[in-house]
């Protein structure tokens, strides 16, 4: 049994919430509180499993409680957070402070988008509390069968030209702590598709522009490609690369609709793959789900490049494991060293020493 305590001023939201996770047999809500001050004490005081955290309420607010939980307990917090352009912005700062995710407060919408935010709800409830397990009791990490991930020097065959990096939860924070650690003069573009909504990922954008060396933008239709600038792709659409001239450009479509994830993570790897071939490095980070698996083989038989995150570091190994478990990853690196590993392999191709000749010239 997964318990739950669910944290919010408003008893519609506490019973709302309650009512779907209790759909689910093997969850059981065990207490609610109306704030962060009586959160505390309940989870002194019952331990649950995992914990669902509104962020504005009263005497002590979800970011403050957050802190407080994150100093002196070990549980997994869901934030429960509005789609307003402040409550991203809340968001991305409790996901930086170690919440392990958040759920859209949208429970006055239309019942089919009602019935997502439940099935997304009780997916991301069982996900904490198999972290949270994992975490308590230590497993061995996942045995690579013989012939699968590869331990080459990696060099490659052609002058890296793109970099694409796939995530979800726990993506914000993994994405930063690579980011934030490349150089200003990083020789190629980086395209970052992470599971969020639009104006998410407007302001994760703008969150991280402002603490990297790199130039961070959201995605729009038809901008270039250009070296040292990270594109994070807009929520809600998705985005393609296409060649340009002499160049390569995003190209934003709602196109396929049917598509689980909006952005989803293959569609941008497939159009990489594509239009960029062996001159491709490929990333997939923490994340549940299987999202970006079509992409990472793709890359992988086109002679590109591709890396995981391990085991140990992600927040959940759901979207590196399968790539691993289909031997479609060449190396499986830790979180904290992977900007080095994809530094050195970048520089390692060549990338950006034509250019650099010609302008000498």
């Amino acid at each position: 049994m997964i318990r739950v305590l669910i944290v919010d001023d408003s008893i519609f939201m506490r019973t709302a919430l309650a009512k779907m996770l209790e759909s689910d047999p093997e969850i059981r809500v065990i207490d609610v509180a109306r704030n962060g001050r009586e959160a505390i004490e309940k989870i002194r005081r019952h331990r649950p499993d995992v914990v669902t955290m509104d962020i504005l309420m009263p005497e002590l607010n979800g970011l403050d409680a957050l802190r407080i939980i994150q100093r002196d307990f070990s549980v997994p917090v869901l934030m429960v957070s509005s789609l307003t352009e402040e409550g991203a912005q809340a968001t991305l700062e409790a996901l930086s402070l170690g919440a392990f995710d958040y759920i859209p407060k949208g429970l006055n919408r239309a019942p089919v988008d009602v019935l997502q935010i439940q099935k997304e709800l009780i997916a991301k409830v069982r996900a904490a509390y198999e972290t949270k397990k994992r975490k308590d009791s230590p497993k061995p990490l996942l045995k690579v069968k013989k012939g699968g991930v590869q331990e080459p020097a990696l060099s490659p065959s052609h002058p890296i030209e793109i970099m694409v990096i796939g995530a979800s939860t726990g993506g914000p924070k993994a994405v930063q702590e690579i980011v934030t650690k490349l150089p200003g003069d990083f020789p190629i573009p980086i395209l970052v598709v992470i599971h969020m909504p639009a104006t998410f990922t407007r302001s994760y954008a703008e969150r991280l522009n402002q603490m990297s060396n790199l130039k961070v933008v959201e995605t729009e239709h038809g901008q270039a490609l250009s070296p040292g600038t990270v594109y994070v792709a807009r929520g809600g659409i998705h985005t393609y690369v296409r060649r340009s001239g002499d160049g390569f450009s995003v190209r934003l479509s709602p196109s396929p609709e049917d598509s689980l994830h909006r952005p989803s993570v293959d569609i941008t790897m497939l159009s990489v793959a594509q239009e960029y071939g062996p001159a491709s490095l490929g990333i997939i980070l923490t994340g549940m789900g299987k999202d970006g698996l079509m992409g990472m083989k793709e890359i992988y038989r086109a002679g590109g490049i591709t890396l995981a995150q391990d085991e140990r570091s992600c927040v959940v190994y759901g979207m590196p494991r399968v790539c691993v478990e289909h031997n479609v990853v060449h190396r499986v690196v830790p979180l904290n060293e992977m900007a080095r590993v994809i530094e050195k392999i970048v520089r390692a191709s060549g990338s950006g020493q034509k250019k650099n000749s010609a302008s000498a010239s």
